[in-house]
């Protein structure tokens, strides 16, 4: 239970923990909540507050009312992204790993692009390839629900005169084009931080209000560690999380 030092209104709290428990499976895809008369003793609060909490999830896109039946969390479960799952070049003639991977699990996956262009670069990109550099910007949509927002950036030199800097869809994605110059993606590095989305993100993500954002700032590199590209990655974070796996280095 939230404690009197939560300064949030208190059906923000309430939302909150059934937010948490739906994210951790407690409250598992389907389950009918509690009533509202069950919720108010719960919680010990009045009608309008459970309300305006129930409101809030469902917006959020964490609950479904049905009209006569009662309050239920949604269908699909937090859906996990394995970014190990998107960094491998596909083999010739495979689609891009989000479209792909989306298939898997029975979804559909489509990409938007909405902008390619050569641009001053944010200062964490300058660092690495100075103030000009190739921009392809992407959304991601999965059963045509933007999921995802992508700045990927590439160094000139690397860029110029491949389809990197082409306003058209790339067959496998970046990956397979730097494979194909001989650059093929060994390791990659992930940042991930979370914060308020810009007014951008909360428009092309269709974000509900006050919705934090994962933020993953991805650098991607070569044989020799040399850095070949940068992802800038923003999802909606009620909705997704990040999956990692690694194995612990074999003791001597």
């Amino acid at each position: 239970m939230a404690t009197k030092e939560d300064g949030r209104p208190r059906h923000q709290q309430i939302a909150a923990e059934i937010r948490a428990r739906v994210m951790s499976g407690d409250l598992a895809p389907g389950t009918r909540l509690p009533t509202t008369q069950q919720l108010m003793s719960t919680y010990d609060v009045t009608n309008q507050t459970v309300q305006r909490a129930l409101s809030v999830l469902k917006d959020e896109g964490f609950l479904i009312g049905r009209a006569g039946v009662g309050v239920y969390v949604r269908d699909d479960s937090v859906l996990a992204l394995e970014p190990a799952a998107y960094h491998r070049p596909p083999a010739d003639g495979m689609p891009y790993p989000w479209t792909s991977e989306a298939e898997a699990r029975g979804r559909r996956g489509a990409i938007r692009i909405l902008e390619v262009a050569t641009v001053r670069p944010p200062v964490e990109v300058a660092r690495l390839w100075g103030e000009r550099v190739s921009m392809r910007r992407l959304l991601l949509l999965l059963d045509q629900q933007p999921t995802e927002l992508a700045w990927i950036y590439h160094p000139l030199e690397i860029a110029d005169g491949t389809p990197l800097v082409g306003r058209r869809k790339i067959p496998g994605g970046t990956a397979r084009v730097l494979a194909d110059l001989g650059l093929p993606p060994v390791e990659w590095a992930d940042r991930v931080s979370a914060r308020l989305p810009t007014t951008e993100e909360l428009e092309l993500l269709h974000l509900p209000d006050d919705v934090p954002v994962l933020r993953t700032f991805r650098t991607v590199y070569a044989d020799g560690g040399r850095p070949v590209e940068v992802q800038v990655l923003v999802k909606g974070g009620h909705r997704y999380e990040l999956a990692y796996r690694n194995a612990y280095p074999l003791r001597e």
